[in-house]
């Protein structure tokens, strides 16, 4: 079962009042321009530790109905003063990122606890909330691939397992099943979304698709890229396809547990460093590095229950997603136009 329907069909959202926090980052501000384009109220809350106010960003905030908030989530009445009026919250903000992970992992997991618990204070006291949107992440299921036998495509119901809590890639994930807990007992409406490697447009650079169009646009001819994991199997998402998703998740308001991806996308690293390279149309080469430590080898979803509850199945292939990537980032990053988010 998808999950229990609060109100049928797709409902008009036009007099929805949002909150995204996180809203100056990747999924947020992409989500912002498709809510804004439905008519909703925006309200984009970011203390841009990782963001930047970019020009993507600022055609969001000079539109009619949005407004830019910087506060610090981490206070406790950091926002008191935001109001009681929201029908959504979608909370997206959180440490994230392999390098933040793996040299923080203490302010990873205090500081993402501590972010989610202060979002559903405020999510608690609304007057008539209809739907608060957590995202999780796919790396909760790591520790199941790691001593388990990990279904994959992996459904949302399977059994979460721990990796090694002295490890510092354990802190991410184990602040995000905290928050799935937390989201769970906190009495309000929840959907929760676990996003597997959603890439696109704005999504800054430490990650590997943008990372590897840079390396290969930079690389004189006959040169070689260098790709780390080229064994290591991901299911990649374009950006659009993950939005609409979850716009209708959240306009459908079905509570439960979510996979958000393109499971026909699977592929491996070495294989999207061909694609890329394609992409670039330079004659190069791939030198194999060592694997990611700590990167689960393979990771999938199960989409079934996510298109069955949205009614809605990704339609950006790998390679047409590569390119629309590619496109945005040589006309606006690689010329070095603009900056965006680290």
């Amino acid at each position: 079962m998808p999950g229990r329907v609060h109100r049928p069909g797709r409902g008009c959202v036009l007099s929805k009042k949002v909150l995204i926090t996180g809203g100056g980052g990747f999924l947020g501000a992409h989500l912002a321009k498709a809510l804004i384009a439905k008519g909703c109220q925006i309200d984009l809350l970011d203390n841009f530790s990782r963001g930047v106010k970019d020009g993507f960003l600022e055609k969001l905030i000079n539109q009619s109905g949005v407004r830019l908030l910087e506060a610090e989530l981490l206070s406790p009445t950091g926002i008191d003063e935001l109001g009681d009026d929201y029908h959504w919250i979608i909370h997206l903000a959180a440490i994230i990122g392999v390098r933040h992970v793996l040299e923080r992992p203490y302010a990873v997991l205090t500081d993402n606890v501590l972010m989610t618990s202060n979002v559903l204070r405020l999510a608690r006291r609304q007057k008539n909330l209809e739907r608060f949107l957590f995202a999780s992440t796919s790396e909760v299921t790591a520790g199941t691939l790691q001593y388990m036998d990990l279904t994959i495509p992996t459904p949302e119901d399977s059994l979460l397992v721990l990796t090694d809590l002295a490890h510092p890639r354990t802190s991410y994930m184990l602040s995000k099943i905290y928050g799935e807990a937390m989201c769970q007992q906190a009495d309000v409406p929840v959907t929760i979304i676990r996003p597997h490697n959603l890439y696109g447009p704005r999504m800054g650079m430490a990650h590997v698709v943008p990372e590897l169009l840079k390396q290969a646009g930079e690389l004189p001819p006959e040169g070689t890229l260098k790709v780390a994991s080229v064994d290591h199997r991901r299911a990649f998402c374009y950006v659009d396809d993950g939005v609409e998703m979850i716009t209708r998740l959240l306009e459908q308001g079905v509570d439960g547990t979510f996979n958000i991806g393109n499971q026909d996308a699977e592929v491996s690293i070495g294989d999207l460093a061909q694609i890329i390279i394609n992409t670039v149309d330079r004659p190069l080469t791939i030198t194999p590095l060592p694997p990611t430590p700590g990167s689960p080898v393979k990771r999938c979803p199960d989409m079934s229950k996510t298109i069955a509850a949205a009614n809605y199945k990704p339609r950006v292939g790998l390679k047409e997603g590569v390119r629309l990537t590619y496109d945005w980032y040589q006309k606006t990053i690689f010329r070095g136009e603009e900056a965006t988010a680290q």
